[in-house]
């Protein structure tokens, strides 16, 4: 019964670690990329958490990655933190971060969508195509034109951008299913965190971020942010999530991505002052319900 307790109360505290947390960390990273370059803040971040979370893995008694473990580990960083969560960055330096949450949680429609073309894949059910259809109208509607000319706040090509970025990580999230990088989710968790790290400081190099920077022009608000994304962010947040990949199913694993939209709408509207129209409101309602939808127990799906 203790035992049974004990994995409640874990699994309890991992989906409030990427419900709640992970939808502060969109304002966050505004504030952190205020006066620092978006690449190096998150290659700083992820260096900085993966490095933590190694150390902490090899004195809780993990051995040496093995050399297959490093491999995946970078196929992971590179599609997690340099493609998912370096799109991400790069977009909110014009994306309001509420509206950067909103088109993150597109995740499951791409989910789904990849699901069925992957060999061997499943047609979707009525309720999920009609959830891929509805997510790609309230996307459409998000960063229209004219929703862009009326809010003066969606750019098109940063909310593409987010696109992308949401596409990579649900590749990344399908293929880390697969995968057994360490026995250690701490470990795992820092291997992937230092592929990305330093694939993010190698983008940052090569866009001239680093040779523009002068760590004189930090303010301290840029710094706890940081931190703040490096500890809550990545090390608690990041490590619930790779356990709860293993330890839940698909669709109960998705639902963070509708409650992670309210959480950082509310505080970019609330703490960050940013705009929020009735359109906005409209389009992520839509969006929202067709996450649901395409997130819903094949059972309940038919």
């Amino acid at each position: 019964m203790s035992e049974v307790r004990s994995s409640t109360v874990k699994l309890i505290g991992a989906f409030a670690a990427i419900y709640i947390i992970w939808g502060s960390t969109y304002l966050a990273i505004r504030y952190a990329i205020h006066t620092m370059p978006s690449l190096l803040m998150a290659s700083t971040r992820f260096l900085l958490a993966g490095s933590a979370l190694y150390l902490w893995s090899k004195w809780k008694g993990a051995p040496r990655g093995s050399v297959k473990g490093w491999r995946q580990a970078g196929t992971l960083g590179a599609l997690l933190f340099l493609c998912g969560n370096g799109g991400v960055v790069l977009a909110e330096r014009s994306v309001p971060s509420g509206l950067t949450a909103v088109l993150v949680a597109t995740v499951p429609l791409w989910v789904a969508l990849l699901e069925w073309l992957m060999p061997g894949g499943r047609r979707p059910s009525m309720p999920v195509a009609a959830g891929i259809l509805l997510g790609l109208a309230g996307v459409t509607l998000l960063i229209s034109r004219d929703s862009v000319r009326t809010a003066g706040t969606v750019d098109p090509i940063a909310a593409s951008i987010l696109i992308f970025s949401s596409i990579a990580w649900c590749v990344g999230s399908l293929y880390a299913r697969g995968t057994k990088i360490s026995e250690s989710p701490w470990q795992a968790s820092g291997m992937q965190m230092l592929c990305g790290g330093v694939l993010l400081l190698i983008a940052s190099i090569l866009t001239g971020e680093i040779r523009d920077f002068s760590p004189s022009r930090l303010s301290l608000q840029s710094v706890l942010a940081l931190l703040y994304l490096t500890v809550l962010g990545s090390i608690v947040a990041f490590t619930a999530y790779s356990w709860l990949i293993k330890k839940t199913t698909p669709s109960k694993l998705s639902t963070y991505a509708y409650v992670n939209p309210a959480v950082a709408v509310v505080l970019g509207w609330a703490i960050g002052g940013e705009p929020l129209t009735s359109r906005m409101i409209f389009s992520m309602f839509v969006i929202v319900v067709a996450v649901i939808l395409t997130t819903l127990p094949r059972s309940a799906a038919g």
